[in-house]
């Protein structure tokens, strides 16, 4: 399985972008995708996650009501809507993806593939 994250970019505070991640490959295989992200200095940290086949959703608190996990199951992509982007936003943003069917969704060792990650910056 490969994934290829896009759509990263420099906003405004309180703009909106929308993330990407094609997948490709045994994706029938893949039970949850999430979104994670990483800003300088700090551990990677979960964002949301979506079950593949019933569409489920879990969000961060510090993103729920402004980020949107969605997936098109007819294109295998994954996305995220950001909205009310804020400057503590600022990171690089990874789609994620596993196999097995454990319900805990939080911690990165739980994937098994992962994109290349795409830049957001948000500035004041």
């Amino acid at each position: 399985v490969q994934l290829q994250a896009s759509g990263g970019g420099l906003v405004q505070a309180g703009g909106s972008l929308r993330l990407s991640c094609a997948t490709s490959g045994r994706t029938f295989s893949m039970y949850r995708m999430a979104w994670f992200r990483q800003a300088p200095g700090n551990e990677r940290e979960f964002v949301a996650a979506i079950t593949w086949n019933t569409g489920v959703t879990y969000s961060a608190d510090s993103v729920k009501e402004r980020f949107i996990i969605s997936r098109d199951n007819a294109k295998n992509t994954l996305y995220l809507q950001m909205n009310s982007l804020k400057p503590e936003d600022t990171a690089v943003y990874y789609c994620a993806g596993r196999v097995s069917s454990t319900f805990e969704y939080l911690r990165p060792t739980l994937y098994n593939y992962w994109g290349q990650g795409t830049k957001v910056t948000v500035s004041s």
